[in-house]
């Protein structure tokens, strides 16, 4: 009946579309480019998040900077009145103030040194993305000596911007608010 052949239809057209699958799967990629082609996907999706991350850094850096300098100005209209005029809760106000600037410094300094372990990990990650890649890409090299392996070989080793945006990243967390004015005295 109608049914019968309404399924043999289906069935047919499910059988040439398997076929068209692995004909697709065979004849464009091999195993080993599909597993590089995912490696470096993976490769991708780890830079964006780096970057992300890195802007977090700054962004918390600049917050903490502000802060900084907003207290600063304070503490210094205060010290600018003389020592005899200054009453009881102004002094208090300065003791405050030079005791905040201290544990926003602080944690500023931690800041810088999380963004600099975090900058040598990425670099060791590169690394070994680097002998990964170079690793997989060999076998692929013998087998065929076409313009696009070669592109790919040079599409492996790590972004020669990477490691210049996380310095620049670690540069302007370092030098936001500069040294001298981040320091309390």
């Amino acid at each position: 009946g109608v049914t019968e052949t309404g399924c043999m239809g289906w069935q047919s057209a499910r059988k040439h579309m398997i076929l068209d699958i692995i004909s697709m799967a065979e004849t464009t990629m091999m195993p080993e480019e599909i597993e590089l082609e995912m490696a470096k996907i993976q490769r991708l999706r780890e830079v964006l998040v780096r970057r992300e991350s890195e802007l977090r850094f700054m962004m918390d850096d600049i917050q903490l900077c502000k802060d900084i300098m907003d207290l600063k100005q304070e503490l210094q209209n205060l010290v600018a009145i003389p020592e005899k005029e200054k009453t009881k809760l102004q002094k208090q106000r300065e003791d405050e103030l030079i005791q905040k600037i201290h544990k926003l410094v602080q944690k500023r300094d931690f800041l810088v040194d999380d963004a600099e372990v975090e900058r040598l990990r990425e670099q060791e990650e590169d690394k070994e993305m680097a002998d990964f890649l170079r690793i997989k890409l060999k076998p692929l090299d013998k087998v065929t000596k076409s313009p696009a392996s070669s592109r790919a070989e040079k599409k492996a080793e790590p972004p020669p911007s990477k490691p210049t945006v996380a310095k620049t990243g670690l540069a302007l967390i370092k030098d936001c608010c500069g040294a001298t004015q981040c320091n309390i005295m």
